[in-house]
């Protein structure tokens, strides 16, 4: 098991993969304790067999520059070959300002190939590479050095059989050609919007009972803050005050040190210095937010005029079509889509793309009656009206 600690090994082996027609990539990282990811563990390999092919590359090791692997990255020739990539993408574009091209997802490709719904590593690993995976070192301290014996079989065994894995899912995406299905869902992961978080939009994420503008306000500005906070000092944004904290505060509006220390659900460490500052700084911003900079919450999906029938009715389309395409249903049409198509809309994803060969557009021939669904044994059929 090769340990690369130098930027001139390092250098060697992307000047190796640069050759190879795709190399499997994998990190191990740290984020419990920090907003940013602490990337601890890099782990590549090349096409074949031989494990001589497969490196661990240690970022830790005080002399070592990524360079070499961003430039193999850049290299539109070598297939990038990841497995559930998002966070690993995440950790590349904010640290080196890279995100790997041409890349490949062997879960999204899994979802289209029949695997199921978001298939983990392991599944994959037992049915594909026909092998078992050693899970005890998981959880393990990845910043700790030196790494044990099983953590370097661990790591490695995750872009070991990947080479596998991504062998037989390409060869089935070509063959039933739907290439072009996983490189709509993989431009989402290319995109750098992606892993853009901005403090402005923070409050999106929030789950509030109240819509009302002015409630939402504090929110956005407390939400705001929060966000920044936690960017600045790289510490977890719930080490700053948690969701309920945040709806606590935006509810009792506090505009005196004072006023804070009555908060029943906010962290000590968030009752003086610059956390309270902040507080009492956002909670100003928001009382003092004019009318036509108020936030407008999108309430349309709140008000649809869900046709319960042809929900269900689609609900049978999707069972149906996701038995005869093999492709998981959540990766079709989440529930939520379903009922917006029901209550009449249409700029939904289900009706895009590839989405719409698979199921889009009898959903719309559904509801627009030109189509009835039959059952036949076990099987439910399409027929034309």
């Amino acid at each position: 098991m090769k340990t690369i600690t130098t930027t001139d090994d390092l250098a060697a082996f992307c000047a190796a993969a640069a050759e190879a027609p795709y190399v499997t990539v994998d990190t191990e990282f740290l984020r419990e304790r920090t907003y940013y990811s602490k990337l601890c563990l890099v782990q590549l390999a090349l096409p074949g067999t031989d494990d001589d092919t497969a490196v661990l590359v240690d970022p830790l090791a005080g002399d070592l520059s990524l360079d070499p692997l961003m430039e193999l990255f850049r290299n539109p020739d070598v297939v990038k070959v990841f497995h559930a990539a998002r966070q690993d993408l995440e950790i590349f574009y904010i640290d080196h300002g890279v995100i790997p091209e041409p890349l490949f997802d062997t879960q999204v490709a899994a979802m289209v190939c029949g695997f199921g719904e978001q298939v983990g590593y392991e599944t994959l690993v037992k049915r594909i590479a026909k092998a078992s995976l050693d899970k005890s070192s998981r959880f393990t301290d990845w910043s700790r050095r030196p790494l044990t014996d099983a953590q370097k079989k661990y790591a490695l065994a995750d872009v070991t059989h990947l080479r596998v894995i991504y062998e037989h899912l390409a060869a089935e995406l070509a063959r039933t050609g739907r290439d072009r299905w996983v490189a709509e869902e993989i431009a989402v992961l290319t995109d750098p919007e992606t892993y853009v978080t901005r403090p402005e939009e923070a409050w999106l994420r929030v789950k509030t009972r109240s819509t009302s503008p002015k409630f939402l306000a504090l929110v956005r500005e407390l939400a705001a803050f929060r966000e920044a906070h936690a960017q600045d000092r790289n510490i977890p944004r719930n080490r700053v005050f948690k969701d309920d904290a945040l709806t606590e505060l935006a509810s009792t509006k506090p505009a005196t040190m004072e006023d804070l220390g009555r908060s029943r659900l906010l962290l000590r460490e968030a009752r003086k210095g610059a956390i309270a500052e902040g507080i009492l700084a956002a909670v100003k911003a928001g009382m003092e937010c004019p009318k036509d900079k108020l936030p407008k919450p999108d309430t349309s999906r709140d008000q649809l005029q869900v046709n319960p029938a042809l929900a269900d009715l689609l609900r049978v389309l999707l069972k149906a079509k996701t038995e005869s395409s093999g492709v998981a249903s959540r990766l079709i049409a989440p529930a939520a889509d379903l009922d917006a198509i029901a209550a009449g809309m249409r700029d939904v994803k289900a009706l895009t793309g590839w989405r719409r060969e698979v199921f889009g557009a009898d959903a719309l021939r559904l509801c627009e009656g030109e189509i009835a669904l039959a059952a036949k044994g076990r099987n439910v059929k399409v027929i034309e009206l």
